[in-house]
């Protein structure tokens, strides 16, 4: 494999229905807007309710759709993740070898695909989501993401491969690996409760190995206790490794803090579909970026207008090539 970015990750199928009727949510317990975690056989239950409506399919986990984002930009990307011996599973392979051309994805003959059925509603694009992880969590041979590594620049990562053992501790060799050989190593923190589980194992990487890490505002303030722009530039004063902090704060945009300045990039405002993913795809804006030697404020452009694509669509990836490719005309 040749890559300029590699990714690890939990690797989740998304099931995505954009649907009017919530009472599946009353029915099953689910917390509007929020995320619940179950087995397969209740994950299925819960599917199976959307068998007379369109349900599309895609490859999922935040590092996977950074990483598929990536490839459709032209960046060359490999991802890194394990799925199980099914349907789902053949189909996420599918769709990261349509994404970026190549993978590094290992089927498990043991266990179930993981997988995220996204409940979005068609009032006001909230998206609650139904979580079996499968065999992803359960990832343990490494060896394809340590070939890419072999030409990579960038090694990738996010938060929720950390909360737990023997992922946590593969992936943090992973991580100090990568900067050993070289690469900047990316982390997304992902979700303000990874921030609460293990805030101490941030700052040890931010402090041992992690050169650039993407935050939105909760995460930030969990990390920190600070806002915005005082929460970036904390960050990057405490940090011993860490040179570039991007927070993300919503519908103002984002703040970026590199080499003691700070960069604020806005927002493209578009009719809201989905916003599922939208910051994976801003990471991978800012990461194609970042390749290239672009400053924080053209990497943060582009970031912020391939996010806005993400939200006008339904789906965490934008699989409109052109679209893309117009993105980075505009930008240059």
């Amino acid at each position: 494999m040749n890559c300029d970015v590699v990714g690890l990750g939990n690797a989740l199928m998304d099931a995505l229905v954009l649907t009017a009727d919530e009472t599946v949510l009353k029915d099953f317990g689910l917390v509007r807007g929020t995320s619940t975690m179950m087995d397969d056989a209740q994950w299925q239950q819960i599917y199976s309710r959307f068998n007379h409506q369109d349900i599309r399919l895609e490859s999922g986990g935040s590092c996977a759709n950074t990483i598929a984002t990536l490839g459709r930009l032209g960046a060359p990307a490999v991802y890194a993740g394990q799925v199980g011996d099914d349907a789902l599973g053949k189909v996420y392979v599918d769709r990261m070898q349509e994404a970026c051309g190549q993978h590094a994805v290992r089927v498990h003959a043991g266990g179930a695909t993981g997988k995220c059925l996204s409940i979005v509603s068609k009032h006001d694009a909230e998206r609650t989501m139904a979580t079996d992880l499968g065999c992803a969590v359960a990832f343990e041979d490494f060896s394809g993401f340590y070939e890419a590594m072999g030409t990579a620049k960038v090694a990738h990562f996010t938060g929720y491969t950390l909360l737990g053992d023997p992922m946590r501790s593969l992936v943090v060799q992973a991580m100090r690996d990568a900067k050993a050989k070289g690469l900047t190593v990316s982390l997304d923190v992902a979700d303000p409760f990874v921030v609460g589980l293990i805030k101490d194992l941030i700052w040890e990487l931010l402090d041992d190995c992690v050169d650039l890490v993407f935050l939105n505002a909760e995460e930030a303030r969990a990390l920190t206790g600070e806002e915005g722009h005082v929460a970036a530039s904390h960050i990057a004063e405490k940090a011993k490794v860490c040179s570039t902090v991007v927070v993300k704060v919503g519908m103002k945009g984002s703040v970026i803090h590199q080499g003691g300045e700070l960069t604020e990039v806005g927002i493209y405002k578009v009719d809201a579909i989905d916003t599922t993913g939208a910051g994976d795809a801003y990471a991978a804006g800012y990461l194609y970026g970042h390749l290239h030697g672009w400053s924080p404020a053209r990497s943060g452009d582009l970031a912020a207008r391939v996010a806005a694509f993400t939200v006008a669509q339904l789906g965490a990836v934008v699989k409109d090539r052109t679209l893309l490719q117009s993105a980075l005309a505009e930008n240059a």
